[in-house]
């Protein structure tokens, strides 16, 4: 139980730092106008739930990899990431998401995703403030989840995207019966002053 454990807090944390680097392209930080939409300008992460269980299919690109935990992340303009931490022991911060805006429910035990953009970060990404900034690549595709967060349980989800370079994507992620981890995040003022102000 230990060894799950200590990956399951080492894939919090990679998600986590993810996610600000996430907010920080979305603020336009090293991106050409085509790569990021202007609505993305100021979003925050409002809702964070964590997933655990095993990629019974996980392809980047051709490739094949395995993932034990999946965090759905949804910011205060409605765009919604799946972001899938590889298991990679060569590089701790290796995440694919598959991201969409406006998801939605289709019924009380599903939800669906349009996607629209990958985001692929790695140990080898420019980094911004330290942080990895992931690549960003228009795509087209589709998720579904199957449970609610209401209900802290969910059984599975499905995503198949192709990007503007003709790459495929597919995830189906398997959970293993644990409770869904589920944080609601609410932006408070700053506790420190900014030294760069």
């Amino acid at each position: 139980m230990l060894p799950v454990m200590i990956f399951r807090r080492s894939a919090v944390l990679a998600i986590l730092v993810f996610l600000p680097a996430m907010a920080a392209q979305a603020q336009g930080i090293g991106l050409t106008p085509a790569a990021m939409p202007t609505s993305q300008t100021n979003s925050v992460v409002d809702l964070l739930a964590l997933m655990s269980g095993h990629c019974e299919t996980l392809s980047i690109a051709g490739r094949k990899f395995t993932c034990s935990t999946v965090a759905f992340a949804h910011d205060d303009e409605g765009r919604v990431n799946f972001a899938i931490v590889i298991n990679d022991p060569e590089d701790s911060s290796h995440v694919v998401s598959f991201s969409g805006e406006n998801g939605k429910r289709a019924d009380d035990n599903s939800y669906e995703l349009v996607v629209d953009r990958m985001m692929l970060n790695s140990k080898d990404q420019p980094r911004v403030d330290g942080l990895p900034v992931p690549a960003q690549h228009k795509s087209a595709g589709m998720c579904l989840q199957t449970g609610n967060f209401a209900a802290k349980k969910v059984s599975d989800i499905k995503c198949s995207a192709v990007d503007d370079e003709g790459r495929r994507y597919e995830l189906l992620f398997i959970s293993d019966g644990s409770p869904v981890t589920v944080r609601r995040i609410r932006q408070s003022a700053p506790s420190i002053q900014n030294p760069f102000d």
